[in-house]
C-alpha cells in the first residue's frame, strides 16, 4: 500500500475492529434468551427458534462464514444463542475475518 500506512497495521486495525463487533453480536445473542416473548423486543421466538436450529444444524463451523456480509452476523448471534465456548468462538471469527482482510489486502496490493 502506498502514503504513510502500514498494511500489517490496517490489516491487524480491521480484523480486531471486525471481531469486537463480532463478539458483541455474540453477547446480544447470548442475553437475548431472557428477553424473549416481551413485546418490546425485536426478535420473534420463532425467528429466534430459526436461528437455533439453523446454528445446530450447521455447527460451530459456520463461524467460518461470520466474514460474509448479511449472512455473518446472524451467525455469529446464533453462536451466542447456543452457547458456543468464547474460546472456540474467538478462534473461527479470528480465522474466518483475518482470511478475509489477508485475501482484500493480497488483491489491492497486486492492483498497484
Amino acid at each position: 500500500m502506498s502514503g504513510d500506512f502500514s498494511t500489517v497495521g490496517l490489516l491487524v486495525s480491521a480484523t480486531l475492529g471486525n471481531i469486537l463487533g463480532s463478539v458483541i453480536n455474540y453477547w446480544l445473542g447470548w442475553f437475548s434468551g431472557r428477553f424473549v416473548g416481551r413485546r418490546w423486543f425485536p426478535v420473534k421466538p420463532n425467528t429466534l427458534e430459526r436461528a437455533r436450529n439453523w446454528y445446530a444444524r450447521y455447527g460451530r463451523f459456520s463461524l467460518l462464514l461470520s466474514w460474509m456480509p448479511i449472512i455473518g452476523d446472524p451467525i455469529t448471534v446464533a453462536a451466542g444463542i447456543m452457547r458456543e465456548p468464547l474460546w472456540r468462538f474467538l478462534l473461527l471469527v479470528t480465522i474466518a475475518k483475518a482470511g478475509r482482510y489477508l485475501v482484500v489486502a493480497a488483491v489491492a496490493l497486486e492492483w498497484q
